[in-house]
């Protein structure tokens, strides 16, 4: 396993944390950080990188022994000075970092793509922030018809299915809709990016957006929703080229971003599935059936499906509604710092998938890294990667980690969807030991 495109990688985030312009662009105020300090401003972010999930003081004593090399856990740091340190920090530095590695990774590995496309999903979701005042007013909040109201914030990202990667993520005012953060999402795709879109997404401005950025999509579309969508399924035609025009309030999203009303030609494919009355109906700006034939679109729509496994992980595994502190600003810290160290995860263990394919190619079944131990080893061991001078040792340790924890591949299992789970509510004051 190579790793020194994961050391490159590990540099630019030493260099940029440790720059006078990207501390200047990311602290609250100019005196900020200019004393020194047991958490001057890199060491404060690689801390809150580290997957926090116990209390506080626990997480410093652990991250110091670690840091220093240890035997005994001191207390270096109180919970109290770590409080006031994160107040002098922006979240921005965790978005401009994740977005540098994104771009780092892209420009440097061989990155896997579907028919020459990067395969984009995007896709949102709802999670439970603070229970308090400020949290309610910034995030807005479920009020259920019985019960006390529940703070919920709105996330969404676009994500690369096949290299598990994070482009772009945001979390928001649940006011704010699944659609119009796509749009934010957006500004991030260019020229050969492939988007898979849910049924919940499809509308002309958004189609037209994506084209816009010479992009191209795919989308599930709801069967009774769109006049030509149900003339197309009645016609019981497995494809057709058609041409969309813009509805009232699309030209009014299109003219508000600039973008033009011409009738878009595109093509819609029926997808019969087993068990099911309806069929599924895709839409995409792929027109063109001898360079994409009707075949390849049975499994395309489901290579999304990374994207709602990662949700898992940030919701179950990374426990990403699990906040180290009650303001607003501590969530959107703990929320972006939880994309970037998914990231950074996702690149160091990229060399790892074909030692683990080699190494099973004789096996029954295929296997895969199991991310749940991936991420258990990045606690506490990834943050070395910032304090240790041989780097590539420190990656070459990880990776062997990571090709030893695996899971197997079963094709064709399926399981009901369980619609009543039973959520861990993390209490602030009760906070695991470890």
């Amino acid at each position: 396993m190579p790793p020194g495109h994961c050391r490159g990688t590990v540099e630019y985030v030493k260099n940029t944390i440790t720059s006078e312009d990207f501390i200047n662009k990311h602290k609250t105020s100019p005196s900020d950080f200019t004393k020194k300090r047991k958490l001057p401003f890199h060491v404060l972010l690689l801390f809150l990188i580290n997957l926090l999930r116990s209390s506080l003081q626990n997480e410093l004593d652990i991250f110091f022994k670690q840091i220093k090399n240890d035997d005994m856990q001191k207390k270096e740091v109180t919970a109290s000075a770590l409080c006031q340190a994160r107040q002098k920090l922006k979240h921005g530095a965790f978005i401009e970092l994740s977005h540098g590695i994104v771009d780092n990774f892209y420009s440097t590995f061989q990155f896997k793509t579907w028919n020459g496309f990067r395969l984009l999903a995007a896709d949102g979701s709802t999670i439970k922030v603070p229970k308090n005042q400020e949290c309610s007013e910034h995030f807005g909040a479920l009020v259920p018809r019985q019960g006390e109201s529940c703070p919920m914030a709105r996330v969404s990202q676009c994500f690369d299915v096949l290299n598990h990667i994070t482009i772009d993520s945001i979390i928001e005012s649940r006011s704010v809709g699944e659609r119009e953060l796509a749009r934010r999402h957006f500004e991030h795709i260019k020229f050969g990016d492939l988007v898979l879109l849910d049924r919940g997404y499809p509308a002309f401005w958004l189609f037209s957006l994506i084209l816009n950025a010479k992009a191209d999509f795919c989308a599930r579309i709801p069967v009774n929703r769109w006049t030509i969508v149900k003339r197309f399924v009645t016609s019981g035609l497995s494809e057709q080229v058609i041409d969309v025009e813009s509805s009232t309030e699309s030209k009014k999203k299109c003219a508000e971003l600039g973008l033009s009303t011409t009738p878009l030609k595109l093509r819609l494919i029926r997808i019969d599935i087993k068990g099911s009355e309806e069929p599924a109906i895709l839409i995409t700006s792929l027109i063109d059936s001898s360079l994409y034939s009707i075949e390849i679109f049975y499994n395309l729509y489901h290579q999304r499906w990374p994207v709602e496994e990662n949700y898992k992980i940030l919701k179950s595994r990374i426990e990403i509604e699990n906040f180290t502190g009650k303001n607003v600003e501590a969530v959107l810290q703990d929320f972006y710092a939880s994309t970037f160290i998914c990231n950074l995860t996702s690149i160091l263990s990229f060399d790892v998938h074909e030692v683990i394919s080699e190494k099973y190619k004789e096996s029954k079944h295929s296997y895969k890294i199991n991310w749940t131990q991936a991420f258990a080893k990045m606690r506490n061991f990834g943050i070395l990667l910032f304090f240790r001078e041989n780097i590539l040792q420190v990656i070459k340790s990880l990776q062997e980690i990571f090709s030893e924890n695996v899971s197997a591949v079963r094709d064709g299992r399926k399981f009901p969807r369980k619609h009543k789970v039973s959520k861990k509510i993390f209490a602030m004051p009760y906070k695991p030991i470890s």
